[in-house]
């Protein structure tokens, strides 16, 4: 999908055109960025079904913005970042990607110490140059280590959100070749996890050339590595790597369960295989006559080695392959059990859609409620509400829940736990609010004791119901806070606050891994989207993809209930 190559294009553009001081324009360019992100459908199906016209729909979008899509769209460039990128030093636009260097510090680094790339900028850094540099100190030089490996990372990897749109493009297209019977994707993207490395896709069809055919002359497609019989490998323009292998529909269920488990899950298969006297391979299951006795599907190769059928997100080796012996696997949560979202920004803070829409949209969804939780004053860079607003803000959903039917609008608010654990608004306030999440957006760096105190005061609250985005993570861009989660989980479950399952595309927060842990002390979650757009509200998908590598069942999430329970439930 060309929707990551244009928002990254236009994130570039913000880059050099703050670097160049110049007003307003970076912030529209990053507006149109994370819309773009957002989206669903490809944008160039949005210009084919409705021109122009279409493209300036999109939030964020005017007419200046929509024809320079037009311009990539057709041609593959926009000729205002092509000019604006031969105004810098090749390289200097990765700078601004490591986490605390913004525009000025970029250009500062390039003037004062010659810095053009990232390679520069680590032999700096190491040799202790920078903290020699006026508002820059020895602690920012080790952030900026820590920084250069989080961007070392992310260049190899690819975030969950931007891989799946890009995997599913592939399976459209594979899905309407002649002869095509099956199409899955493997790998770590179908046990969703957070980053991925590769796209690996498996067809089957009685003929392969036309597979091979159709994939490598995809339009998305930057170069062909390799194009075999049954197996072509590309590099996409987006910079992933993706795999395509044809396989005969009977072994497409040994194949698919070979190259969805990771490394450890499969060798404990093949472990089980052996003491049973049978071979496993991705071509199959066979017996010492070498007779083929199960591969069609998953679910047949399992049942043959004795085991319960294991979702993919949980083949990774931490108990599922056990726990399948036993037929004590956990009874996943599914998107079907989704009765709301309960942390949802508007045009009130920095949200681009009205209260009434984000309500419509919901109920196209199917949900039962939906809870508006728009920033708190502290947090001015996203246009925080005050007192005063909030109040209008109660008001207008009171309104409107008059008005549309089929769903109910819950009040709330996202506020800001402040430095000493405070929360950015008076109780008196917090409790005319049917829900209230808090998170931090400040000091991200108070050490560990502080952090967690700061967590653990902020839930003992009577008026919070959720901690927002528990860690703080931004994937392959800031680490999360250093907390004590012993603690935040104790304090977590003995004050009844649920912890978020933050689904934005950069956050995942909590991950699979931290979601088992708390789960283990008793603790309930929120799958929510922190959603600023219409179409981010399809992100659940990604926190249930989470809140299932983490085991979590129906019942562990409070956004399963129906809106009486769910309010019975709340602090």
């Amino acid at each position: 999908m060309k929707n990551q190559e244009i928002a990254q294009i236009f994130y570039n553009i913000a880059d050099i055109l703050e670097m160049q001081n110049v007003a307003w324009k970076p912030i529209a360019y990053r507006k149109a960025a994370r819309a773009l992100e957002s989206l669903s459908e490809p944008v160039e199906d949005i210009y084919k079904q409705g021109d122009i016209k279409a493209l300036e729909e999109i939030p964020g979008i005017g007419e200046g913005l929509a024809k320079k899509i037009v311009q990539y769209i057709q041609t593959g460039k926009i000729e205002e970042y092509e000019r604006l990128k031969k105004t810098l030093p090749k390289g200097l636009l990765d700078l601004m990607k490591i986490q605390g260097i913004g525009p000025k510090k970029a250009q500062k680094l390039y003037k004062k110490l010659d810095i053009r790339s990232v390679k520069d900028l680590e032999k700096a850094a190491k040799k202790h140059l920078i903290q020699k540099l006026d508002a820059f100190r020895e602690k920012t030089e080790e952030n900026i280590l820590k920084g250069i490996e989080l961007f070392k990372q992310k260049k190899e990897r690819t975030l969950l959100g931007l891989a799946l749109p890009q995997a599913r493009e592939i399976i459209s297209k594979l899905e309407k070749v002649q002869g095509v019977k099956d199409v899955e994707a493997a790998g770590s993207l179908r046990r969703m996890k957070e980053t991925i490395g590769d796209i690996d896709i498996l067809v089957t069809s009685k003929n392969s050339a036309p597979v091979m055919d159709a994939f490598t002359r995809m339009p998305s497609v930057k170069r062909v590595l390799a194009k075999g019989d049954t197996k072509s490998s590309v590099i996409l323009k987006t910079g992933m790597q993706a795999d395509v292998r044809v396989l005969e529909p009977s072994s497409f269920g040994s194949a698919l369960q070979y190259f969805t488990g990771n490394k450890d899950h499969n060798i404990k298969l093949r472990t089980i295989a052996i003491k049973k006297s049978l071979k496993l391979s991705e071509y199959g299951l066979f017996n010492k006559k070498g007779e083929k006795v199960a591969g069609k599907t998953e679910e047949e190769v399992y049942k043959k080695l004795g085991l319960s059928y294991i979702e993919p997100e949980l083949r990774e080796d931490t108990g599922e392959v056990e726990a399948a012996m036993k037929g004590r696997l956990p009874n996943l949560i599914t998107a079907k059990d989704i009765k709301g979202d309960l942390h949802v920004h508007t045009k009130y803070s920095d949200g681009v859609n009205t209260i009434k829409e984000i309500a419509e949209y919901c109920k196209k969804l199917r949900y039962e409620y939906v809870c508006i939780a728009d920033h708190s004053k502290s947090t001015t860079i996203a246009n925080g509400l005050n007192e005063r607003q909030v109040e209008k803000e109660i008001e207008e959903v009171r309104r409107l829940n008059k008005k549309i039917k089929g769903i109910t609008i819950l009040t709330g608010t996202e506020v800001d736990i402040l430095e000493d654990g405070k929360l950015d608004f008076p109780n008196h306030l917090l409790e005319k609010i049917d829900i209230v999440t808090a998170s931090i957006h400040k000091k991200f760096k108070m050490g560990k004791e502080k952090m967690t105190e700061r967590v653990v005061k902020a839930m003992s609250n009577e008026n919070v119901d959720i901690i927002g985005h528990p860690t703080g993570r931004l994937i392959g861009e800031r680490e999360g806070y250093d907390l004590n989660f012993e603690k935040v989980f104790q304090a977590a479950k003995d004050t009844k606050t649920a912890l978020e399952i933050n689904a934005q595309i950069k956050r995942l927060d909590l991950n699979g891994a931290l979601v088992r842990e708390a789960k283990n002390h008793g603790v309930r979650f929120a799958v929510c989207t922190d959603a600023h757009s219409l179409t981010q509200l399809d992100f659940i998908e990604l926190g249930i993809a989470m809140a299932r590598r983490g085991w979590c069942e129906k019942k562990d999430v409070i956004n399963t209930l129906s809106l009486k329970d769910l309010l019975k439930q709340l602090k």
